[in-house]
């Protein structure tokens, strides 16, 4: 379920889908580091000015699912413009400033973004830049980047398949809105 905050800024409505905490798991593999499977926790938050502010934290899991050591770690800021023109900055744990550029598709949720600049520290290891695809498919939050180097062509090295992590005022919030007239017996509803 989509909900549109009454405080949203007017500009941000089209990215509503992405509000919300997000957790699940993904695949992590480009060559010269370790292939594995992560977990994540994103979020996307609003403070009613025309931006959304999003932080992501994955770690890399073992064998049973439990988690081994962080992986990678961002935060940033997301606009869109009345053309649908997505802006993303964002900063990474491991040193790189990035400004990505895109769009949100057509009649979907579902955004197509690719670095438009990138800045490193000493400390970071090689880039040169990225492109990720976000959607919002069966209100699960989904995505998949590609990264390149100067040694490694553009290709996927991460992506997830995300769940809302739904909380006790969201079930107070929804309890609240339902409609009176619900069958006392629960088999009617399904009639």
């Amino acid at each position: 379920m989509i909900e549109i905050p009454s405080d949203l800024h007017k500009d941000l409505v089209p990215l509503a889908f992405l509000l919300g905490n997000w957790t699940g798991a993904g695949v992590h593999d480009f060559p010269g580091s370790e292939k594995c499977n992560f977990g994540q926790e994103v979020s996307f938050t609003h403070d009613g000015r025309d931006f959304l502010e999003y932080r992501s934290h994955t770690w890399v899991l073992d064998g049973e699912g439990n988690k081994v050591r962080p992986l990678e770690s961002e935060s940033g800021f997301w606009r869109i413009d009345a053309d649908r023109k997505v802006e993303v900055t964002m900063v990474r744990n491991d040193g790189v400033v990035e400004v990505w550029y895109g769009e949100l598709a057509e009649k979907k949720p579902q955004i197509d973004i690719a670095t438009d600049a990138v800045a490193r520290t000493a400390a970071s290891g090689p880039y040169s830049g990225g492109k990720r695809l976000y959607g919002y498919v069966n209100s699960d939050l989904m995505w998949v980047g590609e990264k390149q180097t100067p040694e490694v062509e553009l290709r996927p090295y991460m992506s997830a398949h995300l769940k809302k992590v739904v909380t006790p005022e969201d079930v107070e919030r929804w309890a609240k809105a339902l409609p009176d007239d619900l069958p006392d017996d629960g088999i009617a509803f399904f009639k």
